[in-house]
């Protein structure tokens, strides 16, 4: 099994997140803003929870930040729509601005990880 540095956390393992599926993670130790991943086949993107719009978290009960369709990612607070792959958004009041991008990779373990100060 491969290394986790220093200044990195484990997220959780690709397995626990379902393929097409959001899930939330807590913040780092010592903050307040949480992260969000969604995953796409074996890729996975990662975000700040926090719409750009107010900085209120995103979604509107646990692991629940995509649409009905699973097409996008919603702002429960005003309805913001954001694209998966690059979190800009496409409608709402933030159109044009972007969810913060956490970097992210999935070692050979399968294990989702992230920068240890994502969020901070």
């Amino acid at each position: 099994m491969s290394e986790v540095a220093a200044n990195e956390r484990v997220l959780c393992l690709l397995s626990d997140l379902p393929d097409g599926e959001s899930r939330g993670f807590p913040p780092a130790p010592g903050g307040f803003t949480g992260l969000f991943a969604i995953r796409r086949g074996q890729r996975v993107v990662v975000y700040v929870n926090s719409c750009p719009h107010i900085g209120l978290p995103l979604d509107p009960a646990p692991d629940r930040f995509l649409d009905a369709k699973k097409t996008a990612i919603v702002c429960s607070a005003h309805g913001a729509r954001f694209r998966i792959e690059d979190g800009e958004c496409i409608s709402g009041p933030c159109y044009g601005e972007s969810l913060e991008a956490v970097p992210v990779r999935v070692d050979a373990a399968g294990r989702v990880i992230v920068p240890a100060d994502a969020g901070l």
